[in-house]
């Protein structure tokens, strides 16, 4: 039994590669037809997808661990819905599945890419996020890209977005002795300390970040979880005790320039502390999926661990929480939500 076969979908699509901060004048929201899937293939309806930072890297036409998008052709991204049509063994209609084709109404995927997922478990949204491959990316950074430990302090910058939020929690289940987060406004501070539970945290827009970071960790700190880069990396790196370790995720704060970004000035102090300076990509830790699934889930069904999402409902809005995401308008994961 399947539903019926709608006739077109709405899809974003890039129609210009964007010179420093991107417009609204780069995208157009364009419709396409929809046929039923071929063999091997399911059509979903999507009900949420992603938008995340490392987006704008792939608008621009730069070779890179991941393809830039193609002009005139719909952009990706993680999206979860309900299979509508399946020409796919082992999936049927009505799965709900989690793949990497959102930025689109409906998306014909390929069975063997696509995840079934348990919407009795947690929201949907949350696979996208939490469950997600975001908090993989959380993780997995700290757990093994960062070598943590119990009694590590860990300073997370970008820490109340989806990525940074659970960093500190996790840190904090785990035993680290302090955990420390940045973030962009004073009301996403008190969000880091009274809702997740960090130790102390400030607002990186009042004052230079090197000394707003000493006064939060007078003893430094052993583990620096990176999404920002520039001024937060090097006061990372003046604050982190001998053989710390910094695990470079993100560098929001330079993804828009357009002239060359100052490096930290004292990279040098790598040599004296022996620190390591690791960059991660989520992909490579795609074996402790299980094991990130299982203990997270743990904490979120007990209540130990708690996340928030900004939602943006209709397509017609993508590139608006897109915008709004590079802006840090966000509180936790970002979502688009087509109903």
């Amino acid at each position: 039994m399947t539903a019926a076969l709608p006739t077109s979908s709405r899809e974003w699509h890039l129609v210009a590669r964007p010179q420093g901060w991107p417009t609204t004048d780069d995208f157009a929201l364009r419709e396409a037809p929809v046929s039923a899937p071929a063999e091997g293939k399911v059509l979903v309806r999507n009900l949420h997808f992603s938008v995340d930072p490392y987006m704008r890297g792939r608008m621009n036409a730069v070779k890179s661990y991941t393809p830039p998008f193609q002009l005139d052709r719909p952009m990706e991204g993680g999206a979860v819905g309900e299979v509508v049509v399946s020409a796919a063994e082992g999936i049927a209609v009505g799965d709900h599945v989690l793949h990497g084709l959102g930025w689109r109404e409906y998306a014909e995927v390929d069975g063997a890419a696509v995840v079934t997922v348990d919407p009795s478990r947690a929201p949907l949204s949350a696979y996208l996020g939490v469950l997600g491959m975001t908090g993989l990316t959380a993780y997995a950074g700290l757990l093994e890209v960062a070598s943590f430990t119990s009694g590590d302090a860990v300073f997370v910058s970008g820490a109340a977005g989806a990525v940074g939020s659970q960093v500190g929690q996790i840190a904090k289940l785990k035993g680290a002795s302090r955990v420390i987060g940045s973030a962009g406004s004073d009301e996403k501070v008190r969000l880091l300390v009274e809702e997740y539970g960090f130790d102390a945290a400030f607002n990186y827009k009042n004052g230079p970040v090197a000394e707003q970071l000493r006064q939060a960790a007078p003893d430094g700190i052993d583990v620096y979880f990176d999404n920002v880069g520039g001024e937060h990396l090097e006061a990372a790196i003046s604050s982190l005790n001998v053989r710390g370790r910094a695990v470079i995720c993100g560098m929001i704060a330079q993804y828009n320039a357009t002239e060359p970004t100052p490096a930290p000035r004292n990279l040098a102090l790598v040599i004296g502390k022996r620190l390591r300076l690791q960059g991660m990509l989520v992909g490579d830790h795609a074996a402790l999926q299980p094991q990130f699934v299982e203990e997270v889930g743990g904490w979120l069904a007990s209540g130990e661990l708690t996340y928030a999402e900004t939602r943006v409902e209709g397509i017609e809005n993508g590139v608006d929480a897109f915008l709004g995401l590079m802006r840090g308008e966000n509180t936790g994961k970002m979502v688009v939500s087509l109903g």
